[in-house]
C-alpha cells in the first residue's frame, strides 16, 4: 500500500508541474488575497485530484473502455467552464494593494478559496480522464485499498506542488503588482486557451 501511495504522491506532484488552471488560480489569488487564500485554493483543487483520480482508477475507467462516447461530452463542458472563468479573469481590473481585513486571512476567505480550487478541477472533468489515461488502466487490476492509496497519494502530491507554487508567487507579489494588466491578461488568456482546446478535442471525437 505504500509503495501505491508513493506512486501517487509522484504523479500528484509531477501531473501539477505543467501550468493549468489551479496553478493559475493559485498564482492569482496569491497576488490578489493572501497566502492563506492561495493555500486554501490550493488544497481543493488537490482534494478534487484525490476525488476524480480515486472515481478514475475504482470505477470511469473501465466505464469510458465501454462507451466512447463520453470523453467528448467531458472535455466540452470543460472547455466552456474554462472559457467563461478566462473571460471573467479578462474583464476584471486589476486590484490594488490588499486591505489589512484581506492580509489577514479570515475563515470566509479560506472557505471560498478552498471552493475555487475545488470548483476549477471539478468543473474541469477532463482532469477525470486524465487520471484515467495515467492511472486507470495500469491500475485496473491492482487491490482496491492500494488504489484508494495511490488516489491519496495523488492528493497529497498536489496539494505539495500547489502549495509551492502559491509561496513562490506569494514572494513575488510586489513583482506580480507591477505587472498586473499584463498578469490579467496572461491568466485570461491561458484559461481561454484551455478552454479551446477543450473544445477542440470534443470536436476531433465527433468529426473523426
Amino acid at each position: 500500500m505504500l509503495k501505491f501511495f508513493a506512486i501517487g504522491c509522484a504523479g500528484g506532484a509531477i501531473t501539477g508541474v505543467p501550468i493549468g488552471p489551479v496553478n493559475i488560480a493559485v498564482i492569482d489569488t496569491a497576488y490578489r488575497h493572501h497566502l492563506k487564500r492561495a493555500i486554501a485554493v490550493a488544497l481543493g483543487g488537490a482534494l478534487a485530484d484525490m476525488l476524480y483520480a480515486l472515481i478514475g482508477i475504482l470505477w470511469f475507467g473501465p466505464l469510458v473502455k465501454t462507451r466512447p462516447h463520453i470523453p467528448p461530452i467531458l472535455y466540452a463542458f470543460s472547455g466552456v467552464a474554462l472559457i467563461v472563468y478566462g473571460i471573467l479573469i479578462l474583464r476584471s481590473r486589476p486590484v490594488g494593494p490588499r486591505s489589512e481585513d484581506d492580509e489577514s486571512g479570515n475563515k470566509a476567505y479560506f472557505w471560498s478559496g478552498l471552493a475555487l480550487g475545488f470548483a476549477l478541477i471539478i468543473f474541469n472533468p477532463s482532469t477525470l480522464l486524465a487520471w484515467v489515461v495515467f492511472f486507470g488502466t495500469w491500475m485496473a487490476d491492482v487491490h482496491r485499498m492500494d488504489g484508494i492509496a495511490a488516489a491519496v497519494g495523488i492528493g497529497v502530491g498536489s496539494f505539495v506542488w500547489f502549495g509551492f507554487v502559491a509561496i513562490l508567487a506569494n514572494r513575488g507579489r510586489r513583482f506580480l503588482q507591477a505587472k498586473a494588466t499584463l498578469l490579467n491578461r496572461i491568466i485570461g488568456l491561458f484559461l481561454l486557451g484551455f478552454g479551446v482546446y477543450s473544445i477542440g478535442k470534443a470536436a476531433h471525437y465527433w468529426l473523426t
